[in-house]
């Protein structure tokens, strides 16, 4: 639940700004262009919550609200700047495609839905082997990693 708090928490914020941002220019132009104003700034905090600030402390926005860090497997790092933007990549292709997987499927007659990996049984799969964990376990696993080495 606290992941999906802080997906939400993330669109929010980032909606919320970029609207701030475009609200002196909406007034005179039309909703199309509106659109338009609001898909750059969009991207443009979506990528720095989303890569820059996570490689920097580890966690976005969101997940840092919600006390989750973003960790690398198998080493329990902080992900590198390339396996941010894969997964950055992914999350922008793969969340609005999932009405066209769902109405495909049925569509197809199989019934079975839309396939997320919740449904595949894979709640924590991340195409870039990253791991979304909270804080405080973090906290306790490098404190058991060290007593086992020190």
């Amino acid at each position: 639940m606290r992941r999906y708090l802080a997906v939400g928490l993330d669109c929010y914020l980032c909606l919320v700004t970029s609207g701030l941002l475009v609200r002196p220019y909406a007034h005179s132009a039309a909703v199309p262009q509106v659109v338009g104003l609001l898909i750059g700034p969009v991207l443009v905090l979506s990528f720095l919550n989303q890569v820059m600030l996570t490689a920097v402390v580890g966690a976005g926005v969101g997940k840092l609200i919600m006390g989750i860090r973003v960790v690398s497997l198998p080493d329990v790092g902080r992900p590198g700047p390339v396996r941010l933007v894969r997964r950055w990549l992914y999350g922008l292709c793969w969340l609005p495609l999932q009405p066209w997987y769902g109405v495909h499927a049925r569509l197809a007659g199989d019934g079975s839905g839309p396939r997320t990996a919740c449904a595949e049984g894979a709640a924590y799969s991340d195409p870039a082997g990253l791991r979304q964990v909270r804080r405080t376990d973090l906290v306790a696993h490098r404190r058991a990693v060290a007593g086992r080495t020190g």
